[in-house]
């Protein structure tokens, strides 16, 4: 009851004239930056940070909430119109939702996305107001030996799962792993696979990785076949921008589901949302396999439902972990760190006594900026679909300059460019064979949490493997590991054995 009348308080505060501008803008701002190949909310919050110098904290961070999330919509919006995802936390959702669009239905894509979006996020922000300790203790009981069977989990789960090849998967992420372990070893400072160059020392940019890997790979891909096909891909363009009853009633499932997945990642620093939109994509995508007939593969609105609302539920709880516990569990959540640090505030337990005004307007926000992107971005689907009726020449040839502009913005090197156009044509090679993305992203995500937990772990037991089965939460993780590849191996048996009589 205390922390419903402090919510409304906060309330009072976020729903002044003032303050609901700076929401507005900081969602708009979101979006539009997300929007942007390479780009993001993480990018968004870094480059509003020195705009927000003259403002007082609590507007400063109303506005930066609405970034917050309006990024996130933002990728998806990218993702799913051009198969450019704006960010990472955007992939899995880029999968289905933009074969949806080249089916003609990205309004119904898109507003999928948003009213995931709304879910997740208002169902994650309502717990952090209620739950927020209950949620910290979780992500103080993993170790390096839990991060490492995580790490694990979601290899395997998602190369077994995305193709229905396991070798082709786990080959695809052989690529991304591969991708993880240029640079400078973290822990014996050696280099490993830069060549001698310099630049590469820092490794790979996931931003360089996933546009090379999804944007431009696809562009490649598109201009390989443009003379093969008659019909545009891109398809034609319904302008509903509402779901019907049926869509509803097959999307609200997924969104609860991803819900699930989401909430509790928001307070375990594995870097941020894209282990549970991975691991939501792919429940949905064994759940599909018992359909009569399934839809993945052919624009699933449950293979968009799920991730949108595991990542925005990520999201809403990672706000949670950073306010009560200090701990930034994502590259957005450590920038606001800094803009914490900026006005002198330091965030954590003692942040709720001694600037309890601003947290609870800023929890307040988080509410508000929600609703705002629902009537911010519902309007608007039809509008951002229109842009798949560009002709593909121009579209795929304005999609290259984004993507080159967008690496070249983050990091200002020429490298950047020339890796990114290298690992573009390595996902052409991909599309062309066959070959998975789902899991050269998620081994560029993991690959050097997996690496650093398990060195760690085993530094702490002197050598001993057994510390990496030695707890509950491993127990759990790896058990629900062999069901599920028991499970996956079973169904490709029993597929294989009808096919064959």
């Amino acid at each position: 009851m205390e922390s419903l009348e402090l919510l409304m308080g906060g309330f009072a505060q976020a729903l002044t004239p003032m303050n609901l501008l700076w929401v507005f803008i900081g969602a708009f701002l979101g979006t539009a930056v997300g929007v942007l190949p390479g780009l993001g909310s993480a990018m968004a919050v870094a480059l509003l940070l020195p705009v927000t110098f003259t403002l007082d904290p609590t507007g400063a961070f109303i506005m930066f909430a609405g970034v917050y999330f309006g990024g996130l919509f933002g990728d998806s919006t990218m993702g799913i119109l051009m198969n450019t995802p704006g960010g990472s936390t955007a992939i899995a959702t880029t999968f289905e939702g933009h074969r949806m669009a080249k089916r003609g239905r990205a309004p119904q894509a898109l507003a999928t996305s948003a009213i995931g979006a709304f879910i997740g996020g208002l169902i994650a922000t309502t717990l952090v107001v209620f739950f927020a300790p209950s949620l910290a203790d979780l992500a103080v009981n993993f170790g390096p030996a839990e991060y490492f069977a995580l790490a694990i989990f979601a290899f395997m789960a998602v190369a077994s799962v995305v193709s229905e090849s396991v070798t082709k998967g786990l080959a695809a992420l052989i690529v991304g792993l591969a991708f993880a372990v240029v640079g400078i070893d973290g822990i014996s400072g050696t280099q490993r696979f830069t060549l001698g160059v310099p630049e590469l020392f820092d490794g790979v940019s996931i931003i360089v990785i996933t546009v090379g890997v999804l944007a431009l790979g696809e562009v490649f891909y598109v201009a390989s076949r443009i003379h093969r096909t008659k019909t545009p891909e891109t398809g034609t363009v319904t302008g509903r921008p509402f779901l019907s009853r049926s869509e509803f009633k097959e999307a609200l499932p997924a969104w609860l589901r991803g819900t699930g997945f989401g909430v509790p990642f928001g307070v375990i620093p594995v870097g941020g949302a894209e282990v549970p939109t991975f691991m939501a994509y792919s429940a949905e995508r064994r759940l599909d396999r018992r359909r009569t007939v399934p839809q993945f593969g052919k624009g699933a609105i449950r293979g968009v439902a799920a991730p949108e609302a595991a990542g925005n539920a990520t999201s809403g709880t990672a706000m949670g972990a950073l306010l009560a516990m200090g701990l930034p569990t994502s590259a957005t959540a450590a920038i606001m760190l800094a803009a914490f640090q900026q006005y002198g505030l330091q965030p954590g337990p003692l942040l709720f006594e001694r600037n309890a005004d601003l947290v609870w307007a800023l929890l307040a926000s988080l509410f508000v900026g929600l609703v705002m992107l629902l009537i911010l971005n519902l309007p608007f689907a039809p509008i951002w679909a229109k842009l798949l009726l560009i002709p593909r020449p121009y579209l795929y040839a304005g999609i290259t300059v984004f993507c080159a502009l967008g690496v070249y913005a983050t990091s200002a090197a020429v490298t950047d460019l020339l890796l990114v156009f290298g690992i573009g044509f390595v996902g052409f090679l991909m599309r062309r064979y066959g070959f998975p993305l789902a899991p050269v992203m998620i081994g560029v995500v993991l690959g050097p949490l997996a690496e650093t937990s398990l060195r760690n772990a085993m530094m702490s037991s002197g050598g001993d493997a057994s510390i990496l089965v030695a707890s509950p939460i491993t127990w759990v993780l790896y058990g629900v590991l062999a069901i599920v590849l028991l499970y996956t191996a079973a169904n490709r048996v029993r597929t294989r054995t009808r096919v064959d009589t």
